[in-house]
């Protein structure tokens, strides 16, 4: 149906309802003989006859009550709908999707958006835990999140989470009777606990950083995770050494279940970000998420 089809079923109903082409005409900002030009045309291309027109008024046919019945309610319904999706661009509300690392979702989004939630009980947020670089148009998600502010020409990145430090470390258990690695190439000859990265298909290699000086390390072990929490937990089940955020690692640390190696060499990335796409108009809900998530470094005294 074209659009010129739908304007003049519009006005077919404001013609019926009227009975009258003066008063429709008046209520629609259009002349009366354009109106009578419009409804003319709209029955020559049904083949009907839909309304009776005499010098005094204006009645509907047999085929024009019919349709009046079909298109009134429609008629209504749409423009219902339409008013509600006005409503909404200053009512935060609808469902907000969001592609993120698990440690992300747990540490940096997850605190911050439920007292959100609590707030406004018409705002859903659906996440999807994925280690990938997701494109987000592509997969109908409004926002998602990486290390570091890197992001398509196209897109928008918010910091959201201080900088991360990431830490190497291993269980008691493990260790004993094995020496402790001095360098990061001494992983080489231990088990370590792998991270699989999904856009690639490999074995994320471990990152590291002393003086000015990088390097990685590609290791080896038993055990192959795509979580960043079960790889810790194979760490403290000794399967060797893990590389994991520090905040994670670090209550373990203090209780002596995992001991840490390395720590000169532990690497410090940009922190999380939230990305999106650059649309002049965000969606209420999508800005106040933004908005609850957006990092504020503390101030120095």
């Amino acid at each position: 149906m074209t659009i010129e089809n739908l304007n003049d079923l519009q006005a077919f109903v404001v013609v019926a309802r009227e009975r009258s082409f003066t008063r429709a005409a008046a209520q629609m900002g259009v002349s009366r003989s354009a109106l009578s030009h419009s409804m003319l045309a709209l029955e020559s291309r049904l083949g009907v006859r839909l309304l009776t027109r005499t010098t005094r008024s204006v009645s509907v046919t047999d085929a024009g009550a019919r349709l009046l019945d079909t298109l009134a309610p429609r008629l209504r319904e749409i423009a219902q709908e339409l008013d509600s999706l006005s409503a909404m661009r200053d009512k935060p509300a609808g469902t907000v999707r969001i592609t993120a690392h698990d440690h992300a979702i747990a540490t940096a989004l997850w605190p911050r958006l439920l007292p959100l939630l609590q707030a406004h009980p018409d705002i859903e947020i659906e996440f999807s835990v994925d280690y990938a670089m997701t494109d987000i148009a592509a997969q109908r998600f409004d926002a998602g999140v990486r290390l570091g502010s890197s992001v398509d020409k196209d897109m928008v990145a918010v910091a959201i989470a201080p900088p991360l430090r990431m830490a190497v470390a291993a269980s008691p258990g493990y260790l004993a009777g094995k020496s402790l690695p001095l360098v990061p190439g001494d992983l080489t000859g231990h088990r370590c606990v792998n991270l699989r990265l999904a856009t690639h298909g490999g074995l994320y290699a471990w990152d590291f950083e002393k003086d000015g000086e990088a390097l990685s390390v590609r290791v080896r072990g038993q055990a192959t995770f795509n979580n960043t929490y079960l790889m810790l937990q194979a760490a403290l089940d000794g399967m060797g050494f893990a590389c994991v955020p520090f905040d994670l690692m670090a209550p373990h640390i203090a209780q002596g279940t995992l001991v840490p190696v390395l720590q000169d060499w532990w690497p410090t990335f940009p922190g999380y970000h939230l990305y999106h796409a650059n649309r002049r108009q965000l969606s209420p809900a999508l800005a106040l998420v933004i908005e609850a998530l957006r990092y504020r470094a503390p101030r120095a005294d």
